[in-house]
């Protein structure tokens, strides 16, 4: 696209010198005066205007002065003015002011001159008349020029003030975020932090006691104090990433934690377990380092699934499946709960957000009853970089 860009302007350049080439050639053929000097002359002048937009001055000169060569040697009229109108059109856009004045005033006195010394069959007022109107085409060349020049420069003004704008919109964007999620970090705080401490407190006082008396802790009161304690870190991991993250770019989940990950899968189930939950873990393939998104996606999409169990499958059992691929990670729980095709569950938040975890990560999520009764959840999540 770059080199298109550079061409196209050269085209049209090369075009137009091509064209006055041309032209002057044919006039020199038809004036009887005109030499090989003549057309060297027209040559030069036209096509140096293959430069005007690049160096500008350079046509300017060397314009003017093959063209004076040809005004004065074979007298040929208007069209001698041709390359020189071309360059000082040139100058001007450039943001020249006295060169292209100065080489109109040198160019037309000259021409005027050789013409009024030379005339044998035209009167001088009709010379000085021919004159004047070649002064006004050099006057509206220049004229042309400046309006060119000052309308381009206003193009990139609304062009840069666009760009500005957006810029504004983007970082007003990126403040507004920031403070949504100091808001956000502010109300999980003031909220979730202040209830869950709470919870961690009574039980692990309810420990403490049953184990002064004596008494055996029931699994569910240990659960609950663990269980708490990992939500506790993760809470405060999530609020570090809100807090801290000008740019919204870090993990929401907390990536600064090494809670959420696959190597805890086993302390995971087991805190299942205790809830009373019959689960087991099946690990298949040749276990290797994962991308942290999918080790944490595959960690969560498990959490949930056996949270979904305990909650609404009341005393079923479930099966934990993790397939180590070359190229994806496939998670599968599944629990023999009372879910059926027939009545299927009322899809939550967590499933909502399991499917956007996969989707994120370009993989494959389903989430549906089992035939043989129950419900699955199997998630196919890519190795490489998302789709």
């Amino acid at each position: 696209m770059t080199f298109l860009r550079g061409w196209h302007p050269l085209a049209v350049d090369s075009a137009l010198a091509a064209v006055v080439a041309v032209m002057l050639a044919a006039a020199v053929l038809v004036t009887p005066q005109a030499g090989a000097l003549d057309l060297a002359a027209v040559l030069v002048g036209s096509l140096s205007l293959v430069a005007w937009r690049r160096a500008p001055l350079v046509p300017l000169l060397v314009g003017t002065v093959s063209m004076l060569v040809f005004s004065v040697h074979a007298q040929p009229g208007p069209p001698a003015a041709f390359p020189v109108l071309v360059a000082v059109f040139g100058a001007v856009w450039a943001g020249h002011r006295l060169l292209p004045a100065l080489a109109s005033v040198v160019f037309l006195g000259v021409s005027l001159a050789t013409d009024l010394a030379t005339a044998t069959g035209q009167s001088p007022k009709d010379i000085v008349q021919g004159t004047t109107l070649l002064l006004g085409w050099f006057l509206a060349s220049g004229v042309t020029a400046t309006v060119t020049r000052h309308r381009q420069a206003y193009l990139e003004q609304v062009e840069e003030r666009a760009a500005e704008a957006e810029r504004t919109r983007e970082e007003v964007a990126r403040r507004r975020a920031g403070e949504e999620r100091l808001r956000i970090a502010r109300e999980l705080h003031d909220s979730l932090t202040h209830s869950i401490s709470v919870i961690k407190v009574q039980a692990g006082v309810a420990v403490h006691l049953a184990r002064k008396r004596g008494e055996d802790v029931p699994g569910a009161l240990l659960a609950i104090q663990e269980a708490s304690g990992d939500a506790m870190r993760e809470l405060r991991a999530t609020l570090e990433v809100l807090r801290d993250d000008p740019d919204g770019s870090g993990d929401p989940d907390g990536s600064s934690s090494q809670d959420s990950r696959l190597d805890r899968l086993d302390d995971l189930v087991e805190r299942a377990r205790s809830t009373g939950l019959a689960a087991t873990v099946t690990i298949s393939g040749v276990r290797h380092e994962l991308p942290a998104e999918v080790d944490r996606a595959a960690y969560r999409i498990v959490q949930e699934a056996l949270t979904n169990v305990s909650r609404h499958a009341g005393g079923a059992a479930a099966s934990v499946r993790v397939d180590f691929g070359g190229d994806e990670l496939v998670v599968q729980v599944d629990d023999d709960g009372l879910a059926s095709a027939d009545a299927p569950p009322v899809p939550g938040v967590g499933l909502l957000g399991m499917r956007e975890r996969v989707t994120a990560l370009g993989g494959r999520l389903r989430a549906e009853p089992r035939p043989e009764g129950g419900f699955t959840v199997r998630a196919e999540l890519p190795l490489g970089e998302p789709t």
